[in-house]
């Protein structure tokens, strides 16, 4: 469905006409107005219309429409054609999803698809029509604060996502949590939110190093104001923080599950110590009651008074001794 449409004029907003083409020829008439379309989930009847006045390249629109496409940016003979991977954290269930916006930017056009939740669309478009100055530089503009508002964001569900594992490393580390049974698979889910928000910004930094080039080691991009280069080198920076961010959270949590695997390893030893030492304890006088438990009839003071009770003496002595034995050494 269309969610907007607006015909933008030296940075002030004017409706846009229910006619795709005539909005268009009147932003083209004008060489300080362009048309600002945003759709969300479209169907393919109603993104057909748009496509044809706008002059999208069909494997474009097609990526539009079905969606599910990693952060790219394509170039083609009449637009250009960016994906970006809106994420969203939701702080109850500690899970991080992501939704999918594309922006095709053309000749005095911006046709924004969204599919999914979390893009910042309503934001991004409020934000600039209160700033006419900054509405006034046109497409580029639109695809800058888009672009922005984005990875701003990857920056605050980054910082979600440490003070989560930060929880989380303590309660692993805890002497009376550290051994629960659901740790393991809460570090597991852990690294699948992690890499659900890899898939996000990772893609996403060719991208904004090629929107940031000067040309001399990538060509230029076409319906992109040069101008522009040093804001989008700004949010390719901030991009390069959050992977770093990313890569650091990964290989933490990595380590928190091999610390986690080592600990249980530990107490299991423990607990095989322990057992081993009772065990070792029980043997003795079991071993010295099956001796004198055979029926044979010449035994060495079988027939004694007190052979019952030194035997039994004995038996103690011998479990006093292996207990005193085994708590030096650690193993009770």
């Amino acid at each position: 469905m269309i969610v907007d449409c607006a015909i933008y004029r030296d940075g002030q907003r004017a409706e846009g006409a229910g006619d795709f083409s005539a909005a268009l020829d009147t932003a083209r008439a004008d060489s300080g107005a362009f048309v600002w379309i945003g759709l969300h989930e479209p169907t393919e009847d109603e993104f057909d219309r748009v496509s044809q006045e706008f002059k999208l390249h069909p494997l474009a629109v097609e990526d539009a429409l079905k969606a599910h496409q990693r952060p790219k940016l394509e170039v083609y003979d009449d637009s250009l054609f960016m994906v970006l991977k809106p994420v969203t954290y939701e702080p109850k269930s500690d899970e991080v999803s992501s939704g999918e916006l594309m922006i095709f930017l053309g000749d005095s056009f911006v046709v924004t698809v969204r599919h999914g939740e979390g893009a910042p669309l309503d934001e991004v478009r409020d934000r600039l029509e209160r700033n006419p100055d900054l509405l006034r530089h046109g497409p580029t503009t639109v695809l800058h604060s888009i672009t922005d508002a984005t990875v701003d964001h990857y920056l605050d569900v980054a910082t979600e996502l440490q003070t989560d594992l930060e929880e989380l490393e303590t309660e692993v580390f805890s002497p009376t949590d550290g051994g629960s049974r659901d740790i393991a698979s809460r570090i597991y889910t852990f690294k699948r939110q992690i890499l659900e928000f890899r898939r996000a910004t990772g893609p996403l930094a060719p991208p904004l190093s090629r929107l940031s080039s000067n040309g001399q080691f990538a060509p230029a991009v076409p319906f992109v104001d040069d101008s522009a280069q040093p804001f989008f080198r700004d949010v390719s920076d901030h991009l390069t923080r959050v992977n770093e961010s990313v890569e650091g959270l990964d290989r933490l949590v990595s380590d928190i599950l091999s610390a986690h695997l080592a600990q249980m390893s530990v107490r299991q030893n423990d607990d095989m110590r322990k057992i081993s030492a009772w065990a070792a304890m029980a043997a003795v006088p079991t071993m010295i009651a099956g001796i004198y438990g055979m029926n044979f009839e010449h035994m060495p003071e079988l027939r004694w008074t007190w052979s019952y009770p030194a035997a039994v003496a004995v038996m103690v002595v011998l479990e006093v001794l292996l207990h005193r034995l085994f708590k030096r050494r650690g193993w009770l």
